[in-house]
């Protein structure tokens, strides 16, 4: 046995998968978000590229920093 088979052997892959679909469900609410709403200090495409390179932090920025919440948000 090769040492990539011994170390992909040992990875829990059922732990893991439940991380993997929350982080692709937040990517995705990210993208459509910024779709769909008005955004502040960057264009749309670069929200989009920070939002995909830096999961989740990207997102985590976005939703706080990147979105317009308009005139009744906190």
């Amino acid at each position: 046995m090769t040492i990539a088979a011994a170390n992909t052997a040992s990875v829990p892959w059922a732990a893991l998968l439940p991380l993997v679909v929350l982080a692709v469900g937040f990517v995705v609410y990210c993208l459509v978000d910024v779709a769909r709403s008005r955004v502040r200090y960057l264009p749309k495409s670069a929200w989009v590229i920070i939002c995909l390179v830096s999961v989740p932090v990207g997102g985590i920025i976005y939703l706080i920093v990147g979105r317009d919440h308009g005139d009744g948000g906190s």
